[in-house]
């Protein structure tokens, strides 16, 4: 606590508690193959290290405009909390947001030789991030990411952090997945997805997010889906919330959500920096157990461990309690069985779900701050009853508890739910691809460019609609008997 903020900021390395080896969710479904990942990391010259017996650490990747603002708030956050964090890789093929990072407050968190900028952008055109972006600055990226896996004395996962309606983010934002699958097989790949909304002013984003969607689907181990419109929504709720007076809340004045002047921001101003501040808290709860000890932490290797049953399958949807970000709003705290109450209602997921009416696959609880495992239990089990679990994982809950609270509060929690709630999300998207694929709207400036096809738009499609259909089939068992599995007897 003795050092500078300066020291602070440069002390970048994630610090983790060690690996534990964790059970596994059920033995009912067909197992998900495993692959070793996360036990081991390779190195630079690719042979791959022992298995870690150590603290492990974790690296950050920011992609495109809004991935790099979410991740700059997150470091932000990150700091406040004094704690250790991980090294970061920031790629943009726009100037304009890592130059306006490194003349910020946190301009010392990042080392300059660990960026990756162009100044002429990707025109809100996967193809030319992925094609054309992505082959100009491969050997650059891997050289980078070799490098602060290098610092990492057991590397446990890769953080991406993307947009899906732009150029950069979905293009060479998931052209750096699958680079990390080919360089890094056995590190766990985490993807923060921020999918448009329907109302997006980038006319090509369903082509966008589809395209991307299928790297998605075939390379990354858990993608957590967030929506614009949810982001806004929540926002929208915490500003009218402040100005009714409810619960007592009020605005900090000069803060993310209020103007320059200090009142509250408008309903009809899209406040990026308050729904960035948002997702940036989800990733800090995300992260707590790794930047914390605690013998209760949960590792995040573990989340895909317990919650993936299928490979592709592998979308959960996240709900945050409390929902005001640490610096805009003074809110008194939630009553903790209320707390657990909110992250299974729809107004807390950041996707437009309902969960409670959908079927669980599973579903992991991260809480942070002064709570005892009974008070877990006892708010799993008065829960259940009004939540839908898949007949073979009855039992499918992986909880986390870290001491350290979130700044400003006694405690908070992040649910992620496998469900299938996540399902309408993927068909509204499909919908909105079809009504311009139909025409052959706008598929010029995608085929010009080197590499891309067609058959790139077709096949992204069918892999879009098959993984629809996996959810489908698995909504089709829920109205099943609920019926609690049998424990597994051991033989003498």
């Amino acid at each position: 606590m003795g050092h500078s903020t300066a020291e602070r900021m440069r002390a970048t390395v994630m610090r983790p508690r060690s690996w534990k080896n964790p059970p596994a969710a059920t033995s009912r479904p067909p197992p998900r193959p495993l692959r070793g990942r996360g036990f081991r990391a390779p190195s630079s010259n690719g042979h791959a290290k022992a298995a870690c017996s150590v603290m492990t650490q974790s690296v950050v990747v920011q992609v495109g405009q809004c991935g790099n603002q979410v991740g700059c708030r997150f470091w932000d956050l990150a700091l406040r909390e004094h704690a250790n964090v991980n090294k970061a890789l920031l790629i943009d093929m726009e100037e304009g947001v890592v130059n306006e990072i490194l003349q910020g407050p946190l301009r010392d968190v990042f080392d300059s030789k660990q960026l990756i900028t162009d100044v002429s952008g990707s025109g809100n055109n996967w193809a030319v991030g992925h094609k054309l972006y992505g082959c100009q600055y491969r050997e650059n990226i891997v050289e980078k990411l070799r490098k602060a896996a290098e610092h990492c004395e057991c590397l446990q996962c890769f953080f991406i952090i993307h947009s899906m309606g732009g150029g950069t983010g979905s293009g060479l934002g998931t052209f750096v997945l699958k680079l990390l699958e080919d360089e890094f097989p056995e590190v766990y790949r985490f993807v923060t997805s921020v999918y448009p909304s329907g109302e997006d002013d980038v006319i090509t984003s369903p082509y966008n997010s589809v395209l991307a969607m299928k790297e998605l689907n075939e390379h990354a181990d858990c993608v957590l889906p967030i929506e614009n419109k949810s982001l806004f929504d929540i926002v929208n709720k915490i500003n009218q919330m402040a100005n009714s007076g409810k619960l007592g809340s009020t605005v900090k004045q000069n803060s993310l959500v209020t103007s320059s002047a200090g009142s509250a921001k408008t309903v009809q101003e899209k406040p990026f920096d308050a729904m960035n501040n948002i997702l940036a808290n989800l990733l800090l709860n995300l992260t707590s157990s790794a930047r914390f000890e605690g013998s209760l932490n949960m590792d995040l290797n573990e989340i895909s461990m317990n919650l993936v049953p299928f490979p592709r399958l592998h979308y959960l949807v996240s709900s945050l309690t409390p929902l005001y970000t640490l610096a805009d709003v003074n809110v008194p705290s939630r009553r903790l069985d209320q707390m657990f109450s909110d992250a299974f209602s729809r107004d807390h997921q950041l996707i437009q779900a309902d969960p409670k009416h959908s079927l669980y696959l599973a579903c992991a609880l991260l809480v942070r701050g002064n709570v005892q495992v009974s008070d877990l239990r006892r708010n799993i089990e008065r829960l259940k009853p009004s939540l839908h679990f898949v007949s073979w994982n009855q039992e499918g809950w992986k909880t986390g508890l870290c001491s350290v609270p979130p700044v400003g509060h006694s405690h908070s929690l992040l649910a992620l739910a496998n469900n299938t709630c996540v399902k309408p999300t993927f068909i509204e998207l499909k919908d909105r691809f079809m009504k311009l694929y139909k025409k052959k709207a706008h598929l010029h400036h995608y085929l010009h460019v080197d590499g891309m096809e067609q058959n790139c738009f077709s096949e992204a499609i069918s892999s879009l609609s098959d993984l629809i259909e996996e959810y489908n089939e698995l909504d089709a068992t829920k109205g099943g008997p609920r019926t609690d599995p049998s424990r597994l007897k051991i033989v003498v």
